[in-house]
């Protein structure tokens, strides 16, 4: 694929604000993969060059985070391993089969996401009740999620945050960190098989990823300075919009 500068330059400042954005809410291929794709790559091109570039983004987050001590990693590598194995499983299936039946139903599932921080009261970065123990959680929630990031991706670091308050009872701001690493492992899962079906276009998104790696230190220092307070937002408005986003896809 061959783009002109202001293609790139575009690509470039996207990957900046999906990094930022990423660390905080998730989301971030909201942003740049409708940009791939609007600079002419083809679907899986797109998808597999997205997870590259992702790779910068949160693994950038993720040791931020953690070397901030807001991360176990002893007691996260094997949820980390898992995720990025479920990934694997996830991408060699999306070669295969289409997707439109998932596109179906996340909208929804992004909408109700968005609703139940945006209301839901007391939603802070005090840790909560714990309704599954670490081994269930690891042994269920991680892969199946680990899977859907390989097999489609949008929405992974939503719905790993959304577990977490809701099943680990975490606090919002220990759920982020906790989401960045296993949404690393999980890109690195689907982008070794995207690679090795030969998919990546590796110039453009090594690039994209040395910005998308700057935006994920901006936001997410900001995020452990503000906790709760820009993470709820950020994260509510962030799964309307890909809701909306995929629902346009659909139907226009």
């Amino acid at each position: 694929m061959s783009a002109s500068n202001e293609i790139i330059i575009l690509l470039v400042f996207a990957a900046f604000f999906a990094g930022f954005i990423d660390s905080i809410a998730g989301g971030g291929g909201l942003v740049t993969l409708p940009v791939l794709l609007i600079a002419g790559l083809p679907p899986l091109q797109a998808l597999a060059t997205n997870k590259l570039q992702g790779l910068f983004g949160s693994g950038s987050a993720a040791f931020t985070y953690a070397s901030k001590g807001h991360v176990d990693l002893k007691k996260q590598i094997v949820p980390a391993i898992i995720s990025g194995l479920a990934s694997c499983v996830g991408a060699i299936l999306i070669t295969q089969l289409p997707s439109e039946n998932i596109r179906l139903i996340l909208p929804a599932l992004l909408i109700a996401i968005a609703l139940f921080f945006w209301f839901k009261p007391g939603l802070d970065d005090v840790d909560r009740a714990q309704r599954l123990t670490p081994f269930v959680f690891t042994a269920t929630i991680v892969p199946l999620i680990g899977f859907y990031d390989g097999f489609f991706g949008p929405g992974a670091g939503s719905f790993f945050m959304l577990t977490f308050v809701m099943l680990s009872g975490f606090g919002i701001l220990k759920a982020t960190a906790h989401t960045k690493l296993l949404n690393f492992t999980s890109n690195i899962g689907g982008f070794v098989v995207l690679a090795i079906a030969g998919a990546v276009v590796w110039k453009l998104g090594i690039l994209m990823g040395i910005a998308q790696f700057a935006g994920a230190q901006v936001g997410a220092r900001l995020a452990m300075k503000q906790g709760s307070r820009i993470i709820k937002p950020l994260l509510t408005l962030t799964c309307i919009a890909l809701a909306a986003k995929l629902l346009f896809d659909q139907y226009y």
